[in-house]
């Protein structure tokens, strides 16, 4: 297993951490993390739980590695089948894993792990099928910038949308609401051009 492998490897044993630490009752086995009114003197509109804190930042580096592992894998030629599987498993794990319990949480609305979700089957379908039929149908620039302002709307979500929050700016909402828009506007075209690419003779 080559370098990048391992790199996304390690992305999906920290992505499994990260749900367990969020699922986990803690409060049932007498475990009760610290909680935060106020930050640097700012009053916050809701307490902030050193739990979100902590799985904030493991989130932060899982995805810093993702940006990591598929760098040092173009760069040295070391693209492989494996790695891609990898990568698209720990890119699932870790995202909707957690936008679902962050939902459950009521932290982001029910709406985004729905239509993300829904979004990821229907690609994913359609590469299945052009993938039999022999052909790729290649990524947009909407499914890119979507997962960028996922990410960043995901980890702002965990620290309580802070250091915006200090001045009562909602930038943790219009991330994810850019990122659904985006997802659903992503998840139309890679169908269009899917069905596109198979009625070519």
């Amino acid at each position: 297993m080559n370098l990048p492998n391992k790199i996304t490897v390690s992305r999906i044993i920290l992505a499994i951490i990260i749900l367990i630490m969020l699922v986990i009752p803690w409060h049932s086995l007498g475990v009760d993390w610290a909680s935060y009114d106020s930050m640097f003197g700012f009053e916050l509109d809701s307490p902030l739980s050193l739990k979100y804190i902590v799985t904030g930042f493991l989130f932060l580096v899982a995805s810093l590695t993702d940006r990591i592992d598929g760098q040092i894998a173009r760069k040295r030629n070391m693209v492989t089948d494996l790695g891609k599987m990898l990568d698209a498993i720990a890119d699932k794990i870790l995202v909707n894993g957690v936008i679902i319990i962050l939902a459950y949480d009521h932290i982001i609305p029910l709406l985004v792990p729905v239509v993300i979700i829904t979004r990821d089957i229907i690609t994913d379908t359609c590469k299945m099928v052009s993938g039999n039929k022999g052909k790729v149908v290649a990524a947009s620039w909407t499914g890119k910038v979507k997962t960028a302002f996922m990410m960043t709307g995901v980890t702002l979500a965990f620290f309580g949308n802070l250091p915006f929050e200090l001045v009562h700016f909602d930038f943790t909402g219009i991330c994810l609401i850019v990122a659904t828009v985006l997802s659903l506007v992503s998840g139309c075209q890679y169908y269009f051009n899917t069905m596109k690419l198979l009625k070519e003779k």
